[in-house]
């Protein structure tokens, strides 16, 4: 996956490019807000037509920027992780730690909620592997100034962390509070203690 010069999206055959003028542009990023929210509370099943009138569009404007549902998975998708991607980088002024930790926690937030979009492209190892790359760029330092900071333990990687992740995100907890205390416990396993 690549970014295309036009601001687009391009990998194996797939484009997606944002519009350059207002209004094709307003439409396309109500289509992939309408088109997050419905595929968060409705799965991966979610009506196209629904994510149009949601949208305020009609379905031939979708279709004009999404030729199929895998193609609105895939700008969803990618969407979210360059949001998490800069986010990392908005996180600068806190104290190190205080960035990992928040980065983490919106993390694990935003999986949680996108199983249904993860489970639609799961299939796509290239998806996943440009994915990978933009949160490994992002988080990567995050955790590499809280180990320099001492605030983090020198002996977890990055790919320790993501497990982490995938682990809290993954799991079906009755209560957001208990995911919020498993992420809290695993959170104390990374940062670094002094010796009692």
């Amino acid at each position: 996956m690549a970014t295309t010069e036009s601001g687009g999206r391009a990998e194996a055959g797939f484009t997606v490019s944002r519009p350059t003028r207002a209004d094709a542009r307003r439409n396309f990023d109500a289509l992939l807000d309408a088109a997050r929210e419905m595929f968060a509370a409705e799965g991966s099943d979610a009506s196209l037509e629904g994510i149009a009138r949601r949208a305020g569009v009609n379905i031939a404007t979708l279709y004009r920027n999404f030729p199929t549902r895998q193609h609105l998975f895939q700008a969803v998708y990618l969407d979210e992780v360059e949001a998490l991607a800069l986010m990392a980088a908005e996180l600068d002024s806190l104290e190190p730690w205080d960035a990992l930790e928040s980065w983490l926690r919106q993390f694990v937030s935003y999986a949680t909620t996108k199983k249904a979009i993860h489970d639609a492209i799961a299939h796509r190892a290239e998806m996943f592997v440009t994915g990978r790359d933009m949160i490994h760029a992002a988080g990567r330092p995050l955790l590499e100034r809280a180990q320099s900071a001492g605030k983090a333990r020198a002996d977890v990687s990055f790919d320790d962390v993501l497990f982490l992740v995938n682990g809290v995100s993954g799991a079906n907890f009755v209560q957001e509070a208990q995911r919020d205390r498993v992420l809290a416990m695993a959170l104390d396993g990374i940062k670094a203690h002094e010796d009692s």
